[in-house]
């Protein structure tokens, strides 16, 4: 009898947040007529990895001291840090660096990804 082997289940989650990163990040890019979504959908194992396991922040305190940071150019590279923002969880701050309360990056800002106006140019 052959030994199976059995992916483990954190795996598969990993896997499926992996995909939802590139997924999200290509269908903004497709939306927006605008863009490339290379790096976000080459680099979404590198982030999910970083923010995942080696990053230090809270997403509920983004004005937290001591926490990382993580930056990109605002090029092809921007909708990968949006995507992140949305899914993690991160809260938005106001121009007197308060905490709102509210999501740094919602779904519509997504959705409005490189629009006139749009929070996510």
């Amino acid at each position: 009898m052959e030994a199976r082997t059995s992916t483990p289940p954190s795996a598969g989650l990993d896997e499926t947040c992996v995909n939802t990163i590139r997924t999200l990040s290509m269908d903004a890019v497709q939306a927006a007529n605008s863009g490339h979504p290379g790096t976000p959908m080459a680099m979404a194992p590198v982030a999910y990895l970083l923010w995942n396991e080696i990053l230090r922040f809270d997403p509920q305190d983004p004005i937290w001291p001591n926490r990382d940071r993580f930056v990109l150019s605002m090029g092809h590279a921007s909708m990968l840090l949006y995507s992140m923002l949305h899914l993690t969880g991160v809260k938005a701050v106001n121009a007197k660096y308060e905490q709102t309360g509210e999501a740094s990056v919602t779904l519509d800002d997504i959705k409005n990804f490189r629009q006139l106006d749009s929070r996510c140019q």
